[in-house]
């Protein structure tokens, strides 16, 4: 019988069982940031440890950096903080530091895959839920917390218990204006905010065998929405390429028997997966949420629902809490919802497609007066190559900051913040009460692209009734 990507993966880098019937893995790499990492590098002092193997550890910072200026020393005194004992960590335990002064500083899901660090058949593991992310290539790659942090650094291996795979194939044709951010968000809305607990979700069909790596990583990223502890697409030729030639990748010979290896590790044909779910995607829309887990979405052309249309006590009070916090009425459409920010941004929307895709549309566009809207580059390459290309130029003239690369408005561990009880269109995961750094704060998840709708026209709108998308697919 032939075995998933996930037994492969798991199989070969286990380094033995524990008592309490957890296993022991070895992880490959490790990258960290600022914000969870300072704890642990306290805690191996502590103990008298050093990291065991620094030549697979990568930091970067992301999380607590601003996105306006980034001159040190920053206005907030604990970011600075951060900053500085990240560059002191980095430094003392010989640990490869992608600083703000490298240009190669970002968004760690981002850095990661650009620098070609991410690589198939590996085991990957970082503070930050959404390390799922980098399983778009092959990947088994999990968020860990800062005790298991400082595991992994002391010892390059982590204790985990086993998860079921389930398989999700998505087959079809996309309908114009319908994205990858789509497509996760249709998955975590049919199966649930809860529904991957227990599992890792292998994602495949003829959309993902169609994506590219960068629709690949949305979709992987926001599996931690969905529950799962980690989501993957198997490696292709696809993934190779984008591997080819960069700075961590393998070169010559090595590349060949890279490619070999990497390409071993896909799923077998013969399989057995515990569970399989299939989805058309022409039955996807242009998504959006409501309330306040991801989970609670419905398509643009779908109206709010009500308390009514719960199934049960419990889904009912949830309905109810949400559409009290986020001031919305059930049973109107969800089109036409006021917002007051917009943006365009984070691990799951920051790369060069995204920025490319929505200038398509914004070019000779404004953005409606009384919005604020941002557009933050996932890393400093990113946003070199932006410019280079002059998207930053369209953002600008359409009323956008460009702002410089960090997770900005995604967590709101900087200045980047909403006030009071502004609703925001955001292209980025969580919706969380207070996610957005106001207490009060509320979000809409939705595509990049829809996203610029809502930013050009001042509320939630089908970006496909605004801009020619039928036209714009042809191109």
């Amino acid at each position: 019988m032939g075995k998933t990507l996930f037994a492969k993966v798991w199989e070969s880098h286990t380094v033995g069982k524990l008592d309490n019937g957890q296993t022991q893995l070895l992880i490959d790499t490790h990258l960290i940031h600022e914000v969870t990492s300072p704890q642990a590098f306290g805690m191996l002092r502590d103990l008298g440890l050093k990291v065991a193997y620094p030549q697979r550890t990568f930091a970067t910072v992301d999380h607590i950096v601003p996105t306006d200026s980034q001159v040190s020393p920053f206005q907030d005194p604990l970011a600075e903080e951060m900053i500085q004992e990240l560059n002191k960590n980095a430094k003392e335990f010989g640990i490869t530091y992608f600083s703000l002064g490298t240009g190669k500083q970002g968004i760690v899901h981002v850095v990661g895959p650009e620098q070609g660090i991410t690589q198939p058949g590996t085991t990957i593991a970082c503070g930050d839920s959404h390390t799922a992310t980098h399983g778009a290539f092959g990947a088994i790659a999990f968020g860990i917390g800062t005790t298991q942090v400082r595991d992994v650094l002391a010892t390059q291996t982590m204790a985990l218990s086993a998860m079921k795979v389930r398989r999700i194939n998505v087959d079809g044709k996309l309908r114009p204006g319908v994205y990858s951010k789509d497509v996760i968000l249709h998955i975590i809305r049919l199966l649930g905010a809860g529904g991957g607990k227990g599992y890792a979700y292998e994602y495949g069909g003829s959309i993902f065998d169609g994506f590219t790596m960068e629709e690949r990583m949305t979709v992987c990223n926001m599996s931690i929405e969905g529950g799962a502890r980690c989501g993957y697409v198997n490696p292709d030729e696809k993934t190779f390429e984008y591997l080819k030639g960069r700075p961590y990748s393998p070169t010559g010979a090595e590349w060949d028997a890279a490619v070999a290896k990497w390409a071993s590790f896909a799923s077998d044909a013969d399989c057995v997966y515990d569970d399989v779910v299939n989805i058309r995607a022409e039955d996807i829309a242009p998504t959006v949420t409501w309330g306040v887990s991801p989970d609670q979405a419905i398509s643009v052309e779908e109206n709010i629902p009500t308390g009514d249309d719960a199934k049960t006590a419990t889904q009912r009070e949830s309905t109810e809490d949400a559409l009290a916090y986020m001031k919305l009425q059930g049973g109107t459409p969800i089109k036409g919802t006021k917002i007051d920010v917009a943006f365009i941004g984070s691990c799951t929307n920051g790369r060069l497609s995204d920025f490319r895709e929505v200038a398509r549309f914004i070019k000779g566009k404004k953005v409606a007066p009384g919005v604020k809207a941002i557009a933050v580059p996932g890393s400093q390459i990113v946003a070199v190559l932006a410019e280079k290309e002059g998207l930053d130029k369209v953002f600008s003239e359409a009323g956008f900051e460009w702002r410089a690369a960090g997770c900005s408005m995604c967590l709101a561990m900087n200045p980047d913040k909403l006030i009071g009880d502004q609703l925001c269109a955001s292209s980025s995961n969580r919706n969380f009460k207070g996610r957005q750094g106001s207490p009060t704060g509320r979000t809409i998840l939705m595509s990049p692209v829809m996203v610029a709708a809502a930013a050009i026209t001042g509320s939630v709108t089908d970006a496909r009734e605004l801009f020619d998308m039928a036209e714009a697919a042809a191109v």
